[in-house]
């Protein structure tokens, strides 16, 4: 059995409408594109982040890396699913920074729902694509890495 099915389609639901509540508020003064996320943890709570823009630029921080950081600094550190959305008619995926962020914590068989930014529980799964953590990183650099004997 997938992660994927693992996830109870109304869970499933509930998290991309999460992502799409949350970019509502982004802060994107800058480049206008609204991205929001929504984590959802091991005990079924939904947190979400949206990307935040900063005059300098590279002092920017992306949706995905906000819901993350706001689990972690609240002690949540296991997760089942990721919900992403922008406002574009088709799905995105994390950037690269994004994608080695939440291998930190997250396994590589945990499902990611890139939604479409026009999603509606009634179009549900033609405007999802579901991919995988390893999907989106392949040969990743994880945690267990470091432990790794060394010559």
């Amino acid at each position: 059995m997938s992660a994927e099915t693992m996830i109870k389609a109304e869970v499933r639901e509930n998290l991309i409408a999460a992502a799409i509540e949350a970019k509502k508020t982004a802060y994107v003064p800058y480049s206008k594109f609204r991205v929001g996320a929504a984590l959802l943890t091991s005990d079924g709570e939904i947190i979400k982040g949206v990307n935040v823009e900063n005059a300098s630029y590279g002092a920017c921080i992306c949706a995905e890396r906000t819901a993350l950081v706001k689990a972690v600094s609240e002690g949540k550190t296991k997760f089942s699913a990721l919900a992403v959305t922008t406002d574009v008619a088709s799905p995105l995926s994390p950037c690269g920074i994004c994608r080695q962020f939440i291998r930190e914590f997250c396994s590589l068989d945990m499902p990611i729902f890139l939604a479409h930014g026009d999603w509606t529980k009634e179009t549900n799964d033609q405007k999802v694509l579901t991919v995988t953590l390893e999907e989106l990183l392949p040969y990743s650099f994880g945690p267990e890495d470091l432990e790794k004997p060394r010559n």
